[in-house]
């Protein structure tokens, strides 16, 4: 018997943005959902509107694993993370000793297809997945200060700051199309 899917399922249990006060909570696998829509649309983005190469449906589902590994782990939240250098390298190493535990757990002959899911090797895809992540982040930030919380200013400024380092015209192409919406109330949407 494996625990695989059953530890894949607890993913809701793990609180993100444990720092700051939220108007809405957010787990991770709410947040996995959206980083792989977020990073099919840039996989999208990239193949049909920057005519560049990307398979989005690769993209997506390496998104819905991102975090697993915080099922063992924990989201230790990002100003901890990124303190130091060897904070982050080590927590690196515990987070790869968790995706090696996670996928140990699955059956032999289903290993090759999780391997690139839990630990993926393929560096576009990576970049993909990460801004993914980021604009997620962004997504948050946007929604918490339309709720009035100002605690994630700071977050927005610096996270949109960071996607735009990033240098992925993807990215900016998703940002000038898209982002402005994520501020507007259900009746603004419903106007567009």
């Amino acid at each position: 018997m494996s625990g695989f899917f059953a530890y894949i399922s607890r993913m809701k249990y793990i609180t993100r943005w444990a720092l700051m006060r939220n108007s809405v909570t957010e787990n991770i696998q709410e947040h996995s959902h959206m980083v792989a829509v977020l990073a099919h649309a840039l996989g999208v983005i990239r193949r049909d509107a920057l005519g560049g190469d990307c398979d989005p449906c690769a993209c997506a589902a390496a998104a819905l694993y991102h975090d697993a590994a915080e099922i063992f782990t924990g989201d230790l939240p990002t100003p901890i993370k990124y303190a130091s250098p060897a904070i982050r390298d080590a927590y690196r190493q515990v987070e790869d000793q968790a995706s090696s535990r996670l996928l140990a757990m699955l059956p032999e002959e289903l290993r090759p297809a999780y391997a690139p899911l839990l630990s993926p090797e393929d560096e576009s895809l990576r970049r993909i997945v990460k801004a993914a992540d980021k604009l997620s982040a962004y997504i948050k930030c946007l929604e918490e200060l339309k709720s009035g919380n100002n605690e994630f200013a700071d977050a927005a400024r610096e996270t949109l700051e960071a996607l735009r380092r990033m240098e992925m015209p993807e990215v900016e192409w998703f940002l000038e199309r898209f982002s402005a919406a994520f501020g507007l109330t259900l009746d603004r949407l419903e106007q567009l």
